[in-house]
């Protein structure tokens, strides 16, 4: 029988769920256990939970150690951490500073003879795979991306710490006018805020000052000043029948020429009915990846999805993905 890779989750929030259902779903795969700073009190599929004060003890019964935490302060530590000692998977999605992390975790990763892959999801990710992708097929022409209709979960938690509201969800929406016109391939110059709507639904304390919270919201800098943006207030009972589940999803679009008469549109979607289970399955498949990249090629050091064949993230041999997928 084939080894199986063996695989640790270090987290134990949405993303860590996904994952946990992701491996244990994946015939070439075993999850060994899942670690968190809490004393868990166990884990939905019965693997061991294990504090995080014990993860170097489980150096030798680890392949690959997918991290599930936050990345505006969970990973910018833990990735350096863990990676001295584990090949490690991460979603770190700060586009400001991936550079920065990608070169920490390079330094490290080739000082201690192990292998990173950052940055792993869908945006970033899967849709910076499309984005290179349209730029190399039609290097004369431009790049779209529209997020949405789906669950914002910082812009979410921004709304949640507002005085006076009790729960909130925050879906980003793009706009129908400009995607169709990038669709039909006209384009448009807009910005990004110009091109999509912020539509919010809020579930108030008793009492509340509603007018208070609606102009706290709208007049947020660096989350919906700039874009325009509907508040609803809704009860409890609303909330949890309509606004329970994390979807999302959005699009990529190239849209170039070849001469000076001829045009193409490229379109890569996705519709998801869960944004962390999703985002789990990708960064799973990233990890069967870098388990043969380390432990089959030998190869150290940091990388990310632009770098990684398409062949090595399946489990079907290369003969059969020639026979059945070429």
């Amino acid at each position: 029988m084939t080894k199986k890779i063996r695989i640790g989750i270090c987290g134990y929030g949405n993303l860590g769920h996904g994952v946990e259902l992701a491996v244990n779903r994946a015939e070439d795969m075993e999850l060994v256990g899942i670690f968190s700073r809490r004393d868990l009190p166990g884990t939905a599929s019965g693997v061991p939970a294990i504090n995080l004060k014990h993860v170097l003890e489980y150096k030798d019964k680890i392949d690959v150690m997918i991290l599930c935490g936050g990345s505006a302060t969970d990973l910018i530590d833990q990735g350096p951490e863990l990676a001295q000692h584990f090949v490690t998977v991460d979603s770190f999605d700060t586009h400001p500073r991936i550079p920065e992390h990608f070169a920490n975790m390079d330094a490290i990763t080739k000082a201690n003879n192990t292998a990173a892959i950052i940055s792993v999801g869908w945006d970033p990710g899967l849709f910076s795979l499309m984005r290179v992708l349209g730029d190399s097929v039609l290097p004369e022409g431009k790049s779209y991306t529209f997020w949405g209709k789906g669950v914002s979960q910082g812009h979410s938690d921004a709304i949640r710490r507002i005085p006076g509201v009790k729960n909130g969800k925050q879906y980003t929406i793009p706009k129908e006018e400009y995607l169709e016109a990038v669709r039909s391939g006209k384009g448009t110059d807009a910005p990004g805020n110009e091109m999509h709507l912020r539509e919010c639904f809020v579930v108030p304390e008793e009492g509340a000052d509603l007018q208070a919270i609606e102009t706290a919201i709208k007049t947020m800098p660096n989350y919906f000043v700039g874009y325009e943006t509907t508040v609803h207030f809704i009860s409890e009972d609303e909330f949890a029948k309509n606004h329970s589940g994390i979807p999302h999803g959005g699009f990529v679009f190239r849209n170039g020429k070849t001469d000076d008469t001829t045009s193409h549109v490229m379109e890569f979607s996705l519709k998801l009915d869960s944004n962390p289970q999703f985002t789990s399955s990708v960064l799973t498949a990233f990890a069967r990846a870098m388990y043969r990249l380390h432990f089959e090629q030998g190869k150290s050091g940091a990388f990310t999805v632009l770098d990684i064949p398409f062949a090595l993230l399946s489990p079907k041999a290369p003969a059969d993905l020639r026979k059945f997928m070429l």
